[in-house]
């Protein structure tokens, strides 16, 4: 099993009409933030069949696939590696450390949201966690994009701490990506208790950007999500 093998098996399930709408989906156009990404317009579930065909592929194999242009090798390489990291207990320090060797390639939303709360995300609940904090602070979209969505795992475990920390040093973030995905990690705190989570929005929600708030209070009752739109809280 080789990268290529992969690439090959994805370019027989390409689709040229999907690739221009994902394309357009993933903003590729100029000054974008998927500026230059390559889209063969192969849809998730098929990704996923195909990760669990090469599950047993070598991670030094796995560099050529996860380094490549084409969006949906990317994301195929990060699956095979979620699945390795789920089968491999004795494997899992190595595969951690291979995922943050090689985090420039993870560079869109679904790269992230699909990778880092299962491999990061897992492999830091019980341990240290300077390392969201580092690429929290690191000003790259992706990388602070993968700290907030990491804690995720966290979240449904019931710890909450360090997506409110994370939350708060990212709150003026410019970028409308980080907006959502602190908004959307709030919200799954809200899930589980809907008071810590208006604790944290109590204290900073005349400050959110709007769509980091409207994200956040999606789920409350229509009155008191009028409130906090509002500023009557």
């Amino acid at each position: 099993m080789t990268s290529d093998d992969v690439k090959n098996e994805l370019l027989k399930i390409q689709d040229p009409v999907k690739a221009i709408e994902l394309s357009r989906f993933f903003k590729t156009g100029k000054g974008q933030y998927g500026e230059g990404d390559v889209f063969l317009g192969i849809r998730v579930p098929d990704q996923r069949k195909t990760a669990r065909k090469f599950t047993n592929i070598e991670l030094k194999d796995l560099t050529k696939l996860l380094s490549d242009p084409v969006h949906e090798c990317r994301l195929t390489a990060l699956l095979i590696l979620v699945n390795k990291y789920e089968k491999n207990e004795s494997d899992r320090q190595k595969i951690m450390d291979f995922y943050i060797e090689n985090i420039s390639f993870i560079n869109n939303w679904d790269l992230v949201d699909l990778s880092a709360p299962k491999i990061p995300g897992h492999w830091l609940y019980e341990k240290e966690r300077k390392l969201l904090f580092k690429l929290a602070a690191s000003g790259d979209l992706w990388k602070q994009r993968i700290a907030v969505l990491s804690t995720y795992y966290f979240i449904k475990k019931g710890d909450f701490s360090d997506t409110f920390s994370l939350s708060e040093l990212l709150l003026t973030h410019e970028h409308d990506l980080i907006h959502k995905a602190v908004g959307w990690m709030l919200r799954e705190i809200g899930k589980i208790d809907e008071g810590r989570e208006e604790i944290f929005l109590k204290l900073h929600y005349t400050k959110m950007p709007r769509t980091m708030l409207r994200y956040a209070i999606e789920r409350f009752e229509e009155e008191k999500r009028q409130k906090y739109l509002k500023g009557y809280i």
